[in-house]
């Protein structure tokens, strides 16, 4: 069955087994909206779906609810009003949210320090295409929780150092439409949401690159390297640009001369004819060798550790809860 999901970070679908359980389904949105704790609707009119009162191992098509085609908007639930649920689940953190545990007040934005690739960032791998005179390089970001921001910066405005700037650009934005950009969207208050995203620890996700895409009327396509998936955002507009997604971090891609593969930047060419597939697929075929090469991080079983007090965790979900239980917010990828 093909479920679409709409949460904090925009809308994806995902597809499930017709034997899948309700524990099943609760991992999915977890992974696709990052929320530790939520509620479901569905529907038009939208009513509740009250996932808590059907065990985890009760199989979807039985709970009395067709959900094939169906789309379920979820939203952060708020600590203190939820139902105890029939079985606990964890859920994958996410770039664009954090989370507060009892007793544990205003935890900073959660900071994760992926391994170094020294393969790939000293070397990084080009697909030659003559008939565009140059190759399709990889051009790696700094590691730091603003490199969404900065991938785009350097894609678009051929800057880096415009981090600052573009998430003013976020907060203006969902300011000035709060009809697109609820709490329901953002899984917490606007206001709150706004002051987040201006911190330079805070990582972006769906929801800046969605805004950044229509601010600077773009497509702008995110290629996943661990799945090859490419995701558009704002497709259809006469332009793209191409960034690259491995995990925990945003590269760009940048299509430079021969001569000028490993020199200078200033050669590269970033913003492409959205009607030039060619692009694109060489831009896939690197994120290939990339994958090839183990450039990513598998976010949900990868193993973590917490630099302040030594704790060791698996995936982003165990990050997340551990910032949530101790506001513990520095984490880095265990060797």
């Amino acid at each position: 069955m093909r479920i679409r999901i709409r949460g904090p970070e925009g809308q994806s679908t995902i597809t499930l087994d017709e034997s899948a359980t309700i524990q099943e389904l609760r991992a999915k949105i977890s992974e696709k909206t990052a929320l530790v704790s939520f509620d479901v609707k569905y529907g038009y009119p939208p009513e509740p779906l009250h996932l808590d009162q059907f065990g985890s191992t009760q199989v979807l098509t039985d709970i009395g609810t067709n959900l094939d085609g169906q789309q379920l908007t979820i939203s952060k639930r708020e600590t203190g009003n939820a139902p105890q649920p029939a079985a606990a689940s964890s859920s994958q953190a996410g770039h664009s949210t954090r989370s507060s545990g009892p007793g544990v007040q205003s935890p900073e934005p959660l900071s994760l320090t992926r391994k170094q690739n020294a393969a790939v960032e000293n070397d990084p791998p080009e697909i030659h295409v003559p008939e565009r005179g140059g190759a399709i390089v990889l051009r790696v970001m700094p590691d730091d929780n603003s490199c969404l921001f900065r991938a785009v910066g350097s894609a678009v405005l051929r800057e880096m150092d415009t981090m600052t700037e573009l998430r003013g650009v976020i907060a203006d934005t969902i300011q000035a439409q709060p009809d697109i950009y609820p709490a329901v969207v953002l899984g917490q208050p606007p206001d709150n949401y706004c002051q987040w995203i201006k911190s330079e620890d805070s990582w972006g996700g769906q929801i800046e690159l969605n805004i950044l895409s229509q601010y600077f009327d773009m497509e702008i396509c995110s290629i996943d390297v661990q799945s090859l998936r490419v995701d558009r955002y704002n497709e259809g507009r006469p332009f793209r640009c191409i960034i690259v997604y491995s995990g925990i971090h945003y590269d760009t891609v940048a299509l430079s001369p021969y001569s000028h593969s490993y020199d200078s930047v200033q050669s590269d060419k970033t913003t492409f004819d959205a009607a030039d597939s060619l692009i694109l697929e060489k831009a896939v075929a690197l994120c290939q060798i990339l994958r090839e090469k183990h450039y990513f991080t598998d976010t949900a079983s990868f193993r973590i550790k917490c630099n302040r007090c030594g704790g060791l965790f698996v995936g982003e979900r165990g990050a997340s809860q551990h910032a949530a239980e101790t506001g513990h917010s520095d984490f880095g990828e265990a060797s």
